[in-house]
Parts: C-alpha cells; structure tokens; sequence
C-alpha cells in the first residue's frame, strides 16, 4: 500500500472526463523509469509513444485523449518527435520538472547507447546474429507504429465520421501520389475536417 502511495501524486479531479489530464500522477522517480525503460527499448519514436501510453494508460496516468494530444504536438514540434512528445508528457503530469526529468530519462540513455553502437557496429554487423536482432527490432517496431496508427484511428470511424474520414483518407491519397509535399497535405486535410466536422461528430469521437 505504501509502495502505491510512493509512485502516484493525487491532483485534484477534472470535471472532464474525456479531458488529456488523469486524477492521478506519478512520482517524478516512476516518471522518469518508465519514460527511459519505454522510450529506450525500441526503434523508432512512434513505437515508444505507443509503448508509453499503454504504460502510462494502464496505470491511470494518460487517456486516449492525452496521448493524441501529445503526438499532434510531437509532430507540430521542430526536431526528434519522441522528445517532444516525452517533455508534453512531463510538463502534463508534472510541470517543468517533469518536462526535465522525462527529457532527460528520453535521450541520455540513448545518447550513451549510440555512442556506443557507433564505436562497434562497424565491426560487429556482418555477425549473423547481429543482423537478426536488428531484423528482429524492426519487425517489432513496425507492428507497434501499426498499433499506434490504428488507436489514433479508431475513434474517427465510428457511425457519420467514417464517411468524412475516408474521404480525408482518399484525398491525402491523392495529394500523396501527385507529389505534393507532407506540410500541404496536413494542411488540406486539416482545412476539410474544419468544414466538414459537426457537433454530433464530435459527441461521436469523444464517447
């Protein structure tokens, strides 16, 4: 019981229940552990955002809401997605300090790692085994930017916005085969959830 007390922090309850803030929040030290063991045991950003939120999310720290939240702003961010997406976490449970702590639990383990790999993988990576726990690492990763895609997905196709999701999706399509850039396909897909959205859609996303 003590052991629970010691890794949450109560705050005060959100009247909106959908809302990106839990009721509770972890100690700074359990912060900081799960950031590093999470972010630093995979490939690729969108595997360890997806990793974090089903930790976090099982322990009652971070809502579906929370973490869409957080991705669009990893992704509106200059530089690497998953240290943005790590200080918007820490600076929503905790503030600054959370923001430092989860930043730092982020990147200085994989800092020191790269340095490491760096120094050796030039003599190590014909090894047949090497090459499988690469191909083994990617493998996962993949499966997990799936599973992430498909959370973020899920709510914006049920019942009337299924219709306005595949038209968004059919257009992005289009965009994406004449060669127009990232930035203006975010932009007119944006530009036509903006038009097309309505109340009820809404109400149907956030139940």
């Amino acid at each position: 019981m003590s052991r629970a007390r010691a890794e949450t922090e109560t705050v005060p309850q959100r009247s909106d229940a959908h809302g990106p803030m839990p009721s509770t929040t972890p100690t700074l030290q359990t912060l900081g552990w799960l950031v590093c063991y999470d972010v630093n045991r995979t490939l690729g950003g969108i595997a360890s955002m997806e990793l974090l939120r089903r930790s976090l999310g099982a322990r009652g720290w971070m809502t579906d809401e929370g973490h869409a939240l957080f991705v669009a702003i990893s992704r509106l961010t200059p530089g690497t997605n998953i240290l943005a997406y790590c200080v918007a976490l820490g600076w929503q449970l905790a503030h600054w300090r959370g923001a430092l702590v989860s930043l730092a639990a982020a990147s200085i383990p994989a800092s020191i790692l790269i340095a490491v790999l760096s120094a050796s993988l030039t003599r190590i990576d014909q090894l047949p085994i090497v090459r499988a726990i690469i191909a083994i690492a990617l493998i996962v990763a993949t499966l997990l930017v799936l599973a992430t895609a498909w959370n973020l997905l899920r709510p914006y196709i049920k019942g009337g916005n299924a219709i306005r999701t595949g038209i968004i999706a059919a257009i992005v399509i289009v965009l994406a085969l004449i060669n127009v850039t990232p930035v203006r396909i975010l932009l007119v897909a944006a530009v036509f959830g903006v038009i097309t959205s309505r109340p009820a859609a809404v109400a149907e996303v956030d139940s």
